[in-house]
């Protein structure tokens, strides 16, 4: 089998590599982006320039944050498709499901439905709204294969006289496949049903995500993709009742309508969203949004291959199964069996391999398959995922019993 064909590393327009653009370590192997994300230098400089000015001057600074916001938000809408006056700013995805969260009224015996696929935290979430009225959240089944119609049909069988509320993801965190929420959510409000769509990966990886999404909410992260510093995420809606929204915080902003009364929160610290445009823009004058989609996918592609290239002696299937409505950045690689087959040894798997490797990974879980699941970004090289397969591959074999020629010692 011919070698993947990695892509060349990428520079920037003044010809700097794109990794130098990023403060990672160098001692550290960056192959999960997809979690935390990464912020560029020029934007942690931003950042700290803004904090600085808070410092200097808070008497300035905290009276006029809410117009500070509301120019932030005008600028970083478009990008997910929104307008400014249908968006607001929240800390993260979790925080935008929680403000919705608290806004609906349910009754006892009624429904929430949520996929096995779906985000752990937002489920948990929806399980205590549904705990609040009495109600209860019914898990959709969709197998790792299912296509898209499947999918559908799945949610229109699954629709009862009791469900009102859908919680699915646009692109699910632990298969890194892309679903059809739109026509989900058309489905549903045919059964007068509403829909939550969780974006939390799909900005940056989908263009104009709020705008494709469909339902009545949804929100996306701005750490992961775009590269905003830590603690920004929008949540679009122009449903007929967001003025039940409410931030987590009451602060002398709640008497403005949605999403005014997002933009003042106290003393937080907002430069994580008045930062965040600088980070959208930066990877626009460098790349192009476009061009930088089909980079990382060219480059999970190949990084996914020679992983799975180094572990197909070892196992009786292939452990590159290509899914349906995959996303740009992130591919599934199959771990041997028993390895990752929950997600509590999966997370304790990332964790021990950066340990004994300086590697950073995500392995998850699904139906008791345990996947590494690789990020890749605009400052990920071939040589990270070689560097995978040399550090890494041996301690996941030895953890799997696995025997190879190179070794005469097997740490299950």
């Amino acid at each position: 089998m011919p070698a993947p064909a990695f892509p060349a590393p990428l520079t920037l327009n003044s010809g700097m590599r794109a990794r130098d653009a990023w403060p990672l370590d160098p001692d550290v192997i960056h192959l999960n982006h997809g979690s935390f994300g990464a912020v560029p230098t020029a934007v942690v400089e931003q950042q700290d320039a803004l904090r600085r000015r808070a410092d200097l001057s808070p008497v300035e600074w905290f009276p006029r944050i809410a117009e500070r916001v509301r120019a932030a938000r005008e600028r970083t809408a478009p990008f997910v498709g929104a307008y400014a006056e249908d968006s607001a700013f929240v800390p993260n995805a979790s925080a935008a499901a929680t403000v919705i969260y608290n806004a609906l009224r349910l009754e006892r015996g009624d429904e929430i439905l949520v996929t096995d696929q779906g985000y752990g935290a937002i489920t948990m979430g929806a399980q205590r709204l549904a705990r609040r009225f009495g109600a209860s959240v019914r898990a959709v089944e969709l197998p790792l294969l299912a296509s898209d119609d499947e999918v559908v049909q799945r949610f229109a069988d699954a629709l009862t006289p009791s469900t009102r509320l859908i919680v699915v993801d646009q692109i699910t965190s632990p298969t890194a496949r892309m679903l059809p929420t739109r026509r989900i959510a058309e489905l549903a409000a045919e059964r007068g049903v509403r829909t939550l769509v969780d974006g939390a990966h799909a900005p940056g990886l989908v263009p104009d995500a709020a705008a494709v999404a469909g339902g009545d909410w949804w929100f996306g992260n701005l750490h992961k993709w775009p590269c905003a510093p830590r603690g920004s995420a929008l949540l679009v809606t122009n449903a007929p009742d967001r003025d039940e929204l409410w931030p987590l915080i009451d602060s002398w902003a709640a008497n403005e309508p949605y999403p005014e009364r997002f933009d003042t929160q106290g003393t937080i610290d907002a430069t994580t969203y008045l930062a965040t445009p600088a980070s959208i823009e930066f990877i626009e004058a460098e790349f192009g949004w476009h061009n930088a989609r089909l980079a990382m996918a060219q480059m999970a592609d190949a990084g996914a291959e020679i992983i799975a290239e180094g572990l197909r002696p070892y196992g009786d299937e292939d452990p590159l199964t290509p899914l349906p409505s995959p996303v740009p950045s992130m591919r599934l690689v199959r771990l041997p069996l028993g390895l990752g087959s929950t997600r509590e040894e999966a997370d304790a798997l990332r964790m021990d391999l950066l340990d004994e490797t300086g590697v950073e990974t995500a392995f998850t879980s699904f139906r008791g398959i345990g996947y590494f699941r690789l990020s890749a970004h605009l400052y990920t090289e071939a040589s990270d995922f070689e560097t995978f397969v040399e550090r890494c591959i041996p301690q996941i074999l030895r953890r799997a019993g696995i025997r190879t020629g190179a070794d005469s010692l097997i740490v299950p």
